[in-house]
C-alpha cells in the first residue's frame, strides 16, 4: 500500500469516504460524524498539504490528516509549547478493517512527526465513542483529559474533546511513500 498527499481533485472521494464511515458509525449506535463535513474546510486542509490517502491499487483504503496546528481550546499553553503534531480524521475503509491499517497509519504519523522534530503525536477523539478511545489506548496513546466545553458553535458542548498523546518515534510502518 502507498501513502500520498491528497490533491484537490480527491475532495469528492474523501467526502464520500467520510460518509461511508459516518454510516458505519451510525450502525454501531454512535452519534459521531452525523453532520456532513464542510467541503470548503476539507479542501483548505487538502490545499495545505495535511491530508494523506492510503491507496491499494486504485482503491482508497484509508485517510489521515496530520498537522502542526492544534484545534483551539483543547490543549494548554504549556502543551502547545511542546513540539507536536496532531492527528485528525483517521478513517479506514470497511473493506480494509481488521488489518491494523489504522495502527500502521498512526505509526506512520508518529514517524513523520518525529522526523519533523515533534516530541508528541496528539489527537482528540469523540467524547462519547468509548470504543474509539479504547482503540487509541491500545495503540499506545495515554489519556490526557476530556474537554467538554468550548465547541465550535457558540462555545457550546464540544463533541470531540477526549485528548490523548504518545511520544513520537521512528517506525517501520510498511507504507510506501508516493508523491508526498
Amino acid at each position: 500500500m502507498k501513502i500520498t498527499t491528497a490533491r484537490p481533485d480527491d475532495l469528492t472521494k474523501l467526502l464520500a469516504f467520510r460518509e461511508e464511515a459516518a454510516a458505519w458509525l451510525t450502525r454501531l449506535g454512535s452519534d459521531q460524524w452525523q453532520r456532513p463535513y464542510p467541503a470548503d474546510r476539507l479542501l483548505a486542509t487538502i490545499e495545505a498539504g495535511c491530508v494523506f490517502m492510503v491507496t491499494d491499487g486504485d482503491e482508497t483504503a484509508a485517510t489521515i490528516t496530520l498537522t502542526a496546528d492544534a484545534e483551539d481550546g483543547l490543549w494548554t499553553e504549556l502543551e502547545l509549547s511542546e513540539p507536536s503534531r496532531f492527528v485528525t480524521k483517521l478513517t479506514v475503509s470497511r473493506a480494509y478493517s481488521g488489518q491494523n491499517l489504522g495502527g500502521l497509519l498512526l505509526d506512520w504519523a508518529g514517524d513523520r512527526a518525529y522526523r519533523a522534530g515533534a516530541m508528541w503525536l496528539r489527537l482528540d477523539a469523540w467524547t462519547t465513542n468509548e470504543a474509539l478511545q479504547r482503540y487509541y489506548l491500545r495503540q499506545g496513546f495515554e489519556y490526557v483529559r476530556t474537554v467538554r466545553e468550548g465547541g465550535a458553535v457558540n462555545g457550546g458542548p464540544r463533541v470531540s474533546g477526549w485528548l490523548a498523546q504518545r511520544r513520537t518515534k521512528l517506525a517501520d510502518h510498511g507504507l510506501s511513500n508516493g508523491a508526498t
